[in-house]
């Protein structure tokens, strides 16, 4: 079904179908557009279910406990109203400080390797302690079945970063295709 503009239009609620993010633009000096960038981070964060869970209130309540944990903890933190703007802001100061190919690609394959660490701790503790016995609830309520404040902040941590870093590369991933003009692929050795 097309749409009065000639868009794809889904037959179930004649909604425009978005199975592609949008085209990056450039400015006339050749960089990447910053209207565009947003229009595609909004994209991932409707269209790609592991993006848009930087929205989930699970996430949320997890990037809370991380503020959190982080002040009671010394850590420095800048004040983000939630987890989708902390994702945001991080993922455009990625692209603003890694703005060569060498260096973009190995940030995507840093955050990939941060992305498996943390997914390896977090399944580890939720083995260990049969953690998804109740699949539905958030992951700061299963860590109320942890014995220890550490082993509690170390899989809340892990399932932070897991989120984090999915939706980081996943948008990450696609610019760096838009920018270079062929797919990511992880890189061996580290930019300077």
């Amino acid at each position: 079904m097309l749409g009065s503009g000639g868009e794809i239009l889904s037959m179930a609620n004649s909604i425009p179908v978005n199975d592609q993010p949008p085209k990056l633009r450039r400015t006339q000096e050749g960089s990447a557009d910053i209207g565009s960038l947003a229009d595609i981070l909004e994209w991932f964060l409707n269209f790609d279910e592991r993006t848009a869970r930087m929205r989930h209130p699970a996430v949320e309540e997890l990037f809370q406990w991380k503020q959190q944990d982080d002040k009671m903890n010394g850590i420095a933190t800048y004040p983000f109203e939630n987890a989708e703007a902390r994702f945001a802001v991080g993922a455009f100061q990625a692209l603003a400080e890694n703005n060569n190919e060498p260096k973009l690609n190995a940030w995507i394959t840093d955050v990939l390797n941060a992305l498996a660490d943390a997914r390896q701790t977090r399944t580890g503790l939720t083995e260990t302690y049969d953690l998804d016995v109740v699949p539905d609830l958030f992951a700061v309520a299963k860590a109320d079945k942890l014995t220890t404040a550490v082993e509690k902040r170390i899989y809340l941590t892990s399932s932070w970063i897991e989120n984090l870093c999915t939706a980081e590369a996943r948008f990450l991933g696609w610019v760096y295709q838009q920018l270079y003009g062929k797919p990511f692929v992880p890189n061996a050795t580290e930019a300077d």
